[in-house]
């Protein structure tokens, strides 16, 4: 078997480890629709190479507002050396107690919901967000490679893994070492997998919610190409869409502003008391 046909082969068994997941899927999709039509966020988070999982939620064709990618350029690895290159990125995404000062920039509220998206499941940063996501109330999801994450080794001090601090589960369906075909003359496998079962995952949560909300009476505004639209309908989807994800996103920062100027009240008040003492990290919307 050629080592394309063999990839499609390996690719149908990532398929099937999906479909044995539909209602682990399903009960994921009743979470993030519940957290959407209370005006609330589901906040999406990977690092390294699940950057692009992340982006598959937003923004692309076929998605919609709702989903909250958190993005950390340094923690992607854009470039194969200098600066933004993978030996930072390994570094950082090793840190502890980055995950806390990125969560900072965000007023969480109990009603949102997280998905968390990890190969391994055992860098130190993601398991801290699903950590930090938990102790504030929210619903957290992991998207894992399990088998991978079976036989890895957690950096977490610890030795926590995201699912230790997940609501629920869902696999990817890839191999340990990611990578599905070994080909003649090449002692290590290629052609990884866990982007492909992941954006699987993905896209089926995407269509769940986007049932639930339009059986709540609230049908997304979902991205959509001109070819299929018509370049005038597709431009209005567009700017809906654009402007519905901004006044979602636009609460994260109001209320963390509101936060912060009640919080620099409260130190006027009170110069006595040194800044230290005061924890701005752990406040949150109940």
């Amino acid at each position: 078997m050629k080592p394309a046909e063999a990839y499609l082969a390996k690719a149908r068994e990532i398929i099937a480890c999906i479909s044995g997941q539909i209602a682990a899927i399903e009960q994921a999709a009743d979470w993030f629709a519940e957290a959407i039509l209370a005006g609330r966020m589901v906040h999406v988070f990977g690092t390294g190479q699940c950057r692009a999982m992340v982006e598959e939620f937003w923004p692309r064709n076929g998605s919609f507002p709702g989903f909250h990618p958190i993005v950390e350029l340094a923690l992607s690895a854009p470039n194969p050396v200098g600066a933004n290159g993978p030996r930072q990125a390994m570094y950082l995404e090793n840190t502890p107690g980055l995950a806390e000062q990125i969560l900072r920039n965000f007023a969480l509220h109990r009603k949102d919901a997280a998905l968390i998206i990890t190969s391994s499941g055992c860098s130190v940063v993601p398991v801290e967000m699903a950590a930090l996501f938990q102790q504030r109330g929210i619903r957290v999801v992991a998207l894992v490679s399990l088998r991978h994450s079976a036989v890895s080794a957690s950096r977490h001090p610890e030795g926590r893994k995201v699912q230790d601090f997940a609501d629920l589960v869902l696999d990817t369906g890839a191999p340990t070492g990611d990578a599905l075909i070994t080909v003649e003359g090449v002692e290590e496998p290629v052609g990884s997998a866990s982007t492909l079962g992941g954006c699987l995952v993905i896209n089926c949560l995407k269509v769940e919610v986007a049932r639930r909300l339009a059986r709540a009476g609230h049908p997304p505004k979902v991205l959509v190409a001109p070819a299929l639209a018509g370049q005038e309908r597709a431009h209005g989807l567009f700017e809906l869409a654009v402007a519905e994800q901004a006044r979602l996103l636009a609460k994260l920062h109001q209320e963390l502003e509101a936060q912060t100027e009640s919080i620099t009240s409260f130190r006027r008040r009170t110069p006595e008391k040194p800044p230290e003492e005061f924890d701005t990290g752990s406040f949150f919307i109940t």
